[in-house]
């Protein structure tokens, strides 16, 4: 059974940045996002997305606050949204926050092997603590030139056959070092949209394990799959039923 089909067995469920193709439709999903219907919209439609399956939306924070949220779930959901987390264990405590005893949080995560992050390093178990420790609300400076600077194509069958880099990766890598810079000294401490974090299911799986052993988090990672072909793997974390592992 898909992931999308688990998570929608739960009584209740909420969908993490729907944009304008939710991975859950039903009655008894909820949807949270940094734009109402409206904004989305626009947002779609200046950015060449079809606006047709944009969801209502019942949360809304600019800032991704998920403490506005006043009511708990069975599941929650997320496609390609934790990596953008600036301060990825804030991230999964407030989803803990959300879920009931024994609930889920189901991921689909951007795989860095085969997608346009396969030139950046696997993130480390210090990285996300540095974050957290700092309260880190925005982007640092080394995820931007990352993002803007270190990432390639994102063909996954091209990445599947180890050709990763275009052609003209290095002659463009310094002149895009320095927009990079240049982007994030103008943006004034604004919120600038890029990757924060680079996995592997392997990684992930490490990293939870170790905040969870650090008490950092007490969400489990009930599975994560290795991806075949595509770009992406889920995962799935579990809220341990009080004094249960």
């Amino acid at each position: 059974m898909g992931l999308a089909m688990r998570a929608l067995q739960a009584n209740s469920v909420l969908e993490i940045g729907p944009f304008c193709n939710p991975v859950l439709i039903g009655e008894h999903v909820s949807y949270f996002d940094i734009l109402d219907h409206n904004g989305l919209i626009s947002r779609a439609k200046a950015t060449g997305y079809p606006i047709k399956h944009v969801p209502n939306i019942n949360f809304v924070s600019p800032v991704g606050d998920l403490s506005i949220i006043n009511q708990e779930y069975d599941a929650v959901l997320s496609s390609h949204c934790i990596e953008h987390q600036p301060d990825l264990i804030n991230h999964l405590q407030a989803v803990s926050r959300l879920l009931r005893d024994d609930g889920r949080y189901f991921l689909i995560i951007p795989d860095k092997r085969y997608c346009f992050d396969a030139g950046i390093d696997v993130s480390n178990l210090a990285e996300v603590v540095a974050a957290h420790v700092e309260k880190r609300k925005v982007h640092s400076l080394t995820s931007v030139i990352e993002h803007l600077a270190l990432t390639t194509h994102n063909e996954p069958a091209r990445h599947w056959i180890g050709d990763s880099f275009d052609e003209d990766f290095e002659t463009k890598l310094l002149n895009r070092v320095k927009q990079a810079v240049a982007l994030w000294e103008g943006s004034d401490g604004a919120y600038i949209d890029v990757h924060a974090w680079q996995f592997t299911p392997s990684s992930f799986q490490e990293i939870v394990r170790h905040l969870g052993a650090l008490g950092y988090t007490d969400l489990v990672v009930e599975e994560a799959h290795e991806p075949t072909g595509t770009n992406e793997f889920t995962a799935v974390l579990r809220k341990p039923s009080k004094g249960l592992g």
